[in-house]
């Protein structure tokens, strides 16, 4: 079993690939060249990560004249990603994290408290990862509010 190491600021991101809402495999490789927001979220159909991926949606045309895509990681499967994307008319891809695969890679599942019971989950976070497929920003504990457009932000900086 190969062990992948978090991605530090610097960094390469590692080298996954994972399966989309759509059915098709999309991997971190296939995306060099362009600038890479890639956010994780706990859940489809919530409503801070239904907020959250509409945020994403509403910049995302603004984001992609940055040469930036936008990729939705949480461990629901590709059919409720299926839904969900087309329910929110997102114009970006999901990937279904099954085997938490690219949640550990990133080191988002963290032990949580709601309503008083605690239980591992997606903390919301999002990577900011360049063209070479490096690693430039980080955000971890995301609050929703203003976030898309922090990230977006941050990348006019980068």
């Amino acid at each position: 079993m190969t062990t992948i190491t978090t991605p530090a600021i610097g960094k390469r991101a590692p080298a996954l690939e994972g399966l989309t809402g759509d059915g098709t495999t999309l991997s971190l490789a296939d995306l060099r060249g362009k600038w890479v927001v890639l956010y994780f979220y706990p859940r489809d159909a919530t409503p801070g990560c239904t907020r959250q991926a509409q945020d994403f949606r509403d910049l995302h045309e603004t984001f992609a004249l940055r040469g930036a895509v936008v990729v939705g990681v949480s461990r629901d499967g590709a059919s409720s990603h299926a839904r969900f994307s087309t329910k929110q008319a997102l114009p970006f891809t999901l990937i279904a994290d099954t085997d938490e695969r690219w949640c550990r890679a990133f080191d988002v599942i963290h032990e949580k408290v709601l309503y008083g019971k605690r239980h591992m989950g997606v903390v919301r976070s999002t990577f900011l990862i360049d063209p070479d497929g490096v690693l430039r920003a980080e955000w971890r504990g995301v609050k929703v509010p203003g976030h898309a457009a922090a990230v977006l932000e941050r990348l006019g900086g980068a």
